[in-house]
């Protein structure tokens, strides 16, 4: 090979390793990116979203004024799961839920754990198929017992669910299918869908501190 041949050569073959090290850290970087934006909308016990999904999906949903729904649900006695069985016992049972709740179909546009016990559906669709994803929701959790290492253990949860009206922004509609969830816990039936607000603000905090 003569030297002006080599010399081209072995100028290509730099740069050819140059472009491939700059193309794996383009690679890299955009795989930490995506993690990032990942980790930021979905939550790190059960793999759902997370609120702040959640909220970006509802607030698109009511932009594009199509009928949807919300419901909120929690574990009746999740407390007492943790305090008795441990934390790590209570974080495979939140994954457990998660995943009956997951596999729900439409309506269910999309499903999220907002905190502690407490999940979110967000519904597409009118008030009755928001009644009835509330309802599938709670027989699903209550339906069997749900295997953990420690063995099988029976679970039920609150339902509260609303309904778009209009101009309902976001956080309204939280705070209807929570307060609607909050009276079907104190009342012990089940689901209830959105009523006018009946408990003192001060009250009902002391009591879903309790319980």
């Amino acid at each position: 090979m003569s030297p002006i041949l080599h010399a081209i050569v072995t100028t290509v073959g730099g740069i050819l390793a140059g472009l491939a090290l700059a193309g794996g850290l383009l690679w890299r970087q955009h795989q930490a990116l995506e993690a990032a934006r990942y980790d930021a909308t979905h939550d790190d016990i059960t793999g759902l979203p997370n609120r702040r999904l959640l909220l970006t999906r509802l607030r698109a949903a009511l932009t594009e004024n199509a009928p949807c729904g919300l419901v909120l649900l929690d574990l009746d006695r999740f407390k007492t799961v943790n305090d008795t069985l441990g934390h790590d016992t209570g974080n495979i049972l939140l994954a457990q839920v998660g995943r009956l709740l997951a596999g729900l179909q439409a309506p269910v546009e999309i499903v999220a754990r907002l905190s502690g016990d407490e999940f979110a559906l967000l519904v597409r669709g009118d008030h009755d198929e928001t009644a009835a994803v509330a309802h599938t929701a709670w027989r699903a959790i209550g339906a069997a017992p749900i295997g953990l290492d420690c063995g099988d253990i029976s679970v039920s949860a609150s339902v509260g669910y609303t309904h778009t009206h209009l101009s309902t922004p976001p956080r309204q509609l939280l705070a209807e299918a929570d307060e609607a969830m909050y009276h079907a816990k104190r009342s012990g039936i089940g689901v209830c869908g959105h009523r006018p607000l009946t408990t003192p603000p001060g009250r009902r905090s002391r009591d879903r501190h309790h319980r």
